[in-house]
């Protein structure tokens, strides 16, 4: 049962991506809703299990470590690979995140609008596509106030989460709740 929303909590969207099967069954779903996923749309796409969240928390952290802990505690041989988010991303990307035109982030990217000092691109996709780290844009973005802090939080948060559970899942084995642990306290500590 979730916890009755405080004053000073916020409503956070994130999808976790899940691993070790690619199918829901309504008994999958009904644990995972008893665990405390009330919360989450499960899907399935492609052979991959996803839950979109909505959690209301105190913080980004918070709403993020908490379902996680709830899917792991469902039990249904499925674990958290990866929190949903694409860290590289295209210029399009960039103007839907905040919420700004293509252009007007181009004209970022190229120094025409702005401080200057744009990151620069970490590879090309296509010749036409070039991608960007999150980390390092909304980085650059809130250094010159043009995003909330808040933004590169929930970047940061994702990026040590993630590579957390990366850990998790090259380490195995049977000390996984443990290493659960180790993971939440690593995190907390940034």
């Amino acid at each position: 049962m979730r916890r009755e929303a405080q004053i000073c909590d916020t409503e956070f969207d994130f999808v976790l991506v899940l691993s070790g099967g690619s199918e829901l069954t309504a008994d999958m779903v009904d644990k995972l809703f008893e665990a405390g996923c009330e919360d989450a749309t499960p899907s399935v796409s492609y052979g991959r299990v996803w839950l979109e969240f909505t959690r209301i928390a105190s913080s980004y952290q918070e709403a993020v470590l908490s379902a996680i802990r709830d899917v792991r505690k469902a039990n249904i041989g499925l674990d958290v690979y990866q929190i949903d988010d694409c860290s590289l991303v295209t210029q399009a990307e960039i103007a839907r995140k905040i919420q700004k035109s293509p252009q007007y982030v181009y004209q970022l990217m190229t120094g025409d609008r702005g401080p200057g000092g744009f990151p620069p691109p970490v590879c090309h996709l296509t010749v036409n596509t070039l991608l960007w780290q999150w980390c390092a844009v909304s980085s650059w973005l809130c250094a010159n106030n043009i995003i909330k802090p808040a933004l590169v939080e929930q970047a940061e948060v994702t990026y040590a989460i993630n590579r957390a559970l990366e850990q998790l899942h090259r380490c195995g084995g049977k000390e996984s709740d443990k290493r659960f642990q180790e993971l939440e306290k690593a995190v907390t500590a940034g």
